[in-house]
């Protein structure tokens, strides 16, 4: 094997430990509006549980049990109050089971899936 194919394989190979992931919890309370929930994200380092600030973080969601049925276009988040915190507002069109698929972009690049109930009142 060549030099050049042996360092590519290599950086190949490492480039799995190099890469950051991320943890997030989300928490979302109903508004005064059905089927409208402002949510509060934590971010944060997966391995070291640091806060992850300065990122771009948006919301999207979708049914899973009616995949392509039933989608909510991803909303932007804002940064919230203390670090590694954000905070959204999405509108659904149903109530049940929702997979609420948060893009992390900045610092770090991730994409969580965390499936949400969501009922009545």
């Amino acid at each position: 094997m060549s030099r050049s194919l042996l360092a590519i394989a290599l950086v190949a190979l490492a480039a799995p430990a190099f890469a950051q992931r991320v943890a997030a919890d989300i928490d979302c309370k109903p508004t005064k509006h059905d089927l409208v929930y402002d949510c509060r994200i934590q971010i944060r380092q997966a391995r070291s549980g640091e806060p992850v600030t300065g990122a771009e973080v948006s919301v999207g969601a979708d049914m899973p049990s009616m995949p392509m049925a039933h989608q909510v276009k991803p909303v932007k988040a804002k940064p919230g109050t203390a670090p590694g915190e954000y905070a959204a507002r999405i509108e659904l069109e149903m109530y049940g089971e929702w997979a609420l698929r948060l893009t992390v972009r900045g610092p770090v690049r991730d994409v969580i899936v965390k499936k949400l109930e969501f009922r009545e009142r």
